[in-house]
């Protein structure tokens, strides 16, 4: 009989343990390899052959303007070389010798897909495409995409050229801190300076518009990849990074992605910046000095485990004055099952001077 009942709970522990992790009805999608995962804690909510390492195609640009953004300045004048205005594949046209801004290049890579535009960015940082990739290397190592090796800044069919869908997720989430990153994916069109009137800019991207929320990123195709898609969406504060690559329909697959993380999970974050409430000040110039996690800290389950999911934030009754703004003050946890499974500590978002002496006496 004992055997039969702990045979019984491990049963009970292992389905529960495996709900916690899934929720109930996993997406159908057609690509070989996606990874879902939570921008603002990198937590992964679903995952398939995401680890696999696989040609990216045009996402490879988002490490290109990543680059772009952090190590140029957005008006400095570039002159296009000839080798860049005849990069074959995707374009924004440009034409030898022309002088065109970083800032628009970036545009042109990210909106437009434009392998020129990428060319003409490496060349501007690095002198070379050899040269960029190596910097485009180095900083995949420093955000953790560990199994990605760049060739070339556009994406174009290299055999050294490679990345996962995880690592890809990872890029996507370290560039979406970026505001100006974020702009720019999530804008529909644009338009910038030609030798003769403007160039129209229309974003490859067709999630955004016709998906609720979406925000982002990037597309890539070609021979080798199929089709590939960085998406981002963001709903009541709430943003999603879905990767699918080598997908017969793209489009569909991360809507599937997406639907499945925004209805089948419940998440609780406290984030950076954020309000998580005050503290009572002590001979201080104000009552009380307001509070707010230092960093983010959140965690997801499956709806069904909603409940067991909880945000504690611990102050003291008070503190003594003065107090200096990014004062540690408490701290925010976020509970399952009474568990710690993330936190942050609490910080004053303002100063607060002492009173004098003498004013700490009168009534």
């Amino acid at each position: 009989m004992r055997r039969f009942v702990c045979g019984l709970l491990l049963i009970i522990g292992y389905l529960f343990w495996s709900g916690m992790a899934k929720a109930a009805s996993e997406p159908y999608l057609t690509a070989p390899a996606a990874i879902l995962m939570e921008a603002s804690t990198g937590q992964v909510l679903y995952e398939h052959g995401a680890r696999k390492e696989r040609p990216p195609a045009s996402t490879t640009k988002i490490m290109t303007a990543i680059l772009a953004l952090e190590l140029g300045r957005l008006d400095t004048p570039v002159k296009v070389s000839e080798y860049a205005a005849t990069t074959p594949g995707a374009s924004i046209y440009l034409t030898t010798g022309e002088i065109v801004t970083l800032g628009d290049l970036v545009k042109g890579a990210l909106l437009n897909s434009g392998n020129d535009a990428t060319v003409a960015i490496a060349e501007s940082l690095a002198g070379t495409e050899e040269d960029f990739a190596w910097l485009m290397n180095r900083k995949a190592l420093q955000v953790g995409a560990y199994h990605t090796h760049f060739n070339n800044p556009h994406g174009l069919t290299d055999p050294g050229h490679y990345t996962t869908a995880y690592d890809l997720a990872l890029m996507a989430r370290y560039a979406l801190g970026n505001p100006v990153f974020r702009q720019l994916v999530a804008t529909q069109e644009d338009q910038i300076p030609a030798p003769e009137g403007v160039r129209y800019l229309y974003n490859t991207n067709r999630l955004l518009g016709s998906y609720p929320g979406a925000d982002g990123v990037k597309t890539g195709t070609t021979s080798d990849a199929g089709q590939c898609l960085v998406a981002s969406a963001t709903r009541e504060g709430r943003q999603l990074i879905a990767v699918v690559l080598g997908s017969s329909d793209r489009y569909a697959d991360a809507r599937a992605l997406l639907d499945y993380g925004f209805n089948g999970f419940y998440n609780e974050t406290a984030r950076a910046g954020e309000p998580a409430g005050q503290v009572y000040v002590k001979n201080g110039e104000v009552t009380a000095v307001p509070v707010a996690p230092l960093m983010t800290a959140g965690f997801t389950v499956p709806v069904a485990q909603a409940a067991f999911l909880e945000k504690r934030v611990l102050l003291p009754a008070f503190v003594k004055a003065p107090i200096s703004k990014g004062q540690e003050l408490g701290q925010v946890k976020i509970l399952y099952q009474g568990r710690e499974v993330a936190s942050s500590t609490l910080v004053a978002t303002r100063d607060v001077a002492a009173l004098p002496w003498w004013s700490r006496f009168k009534k």
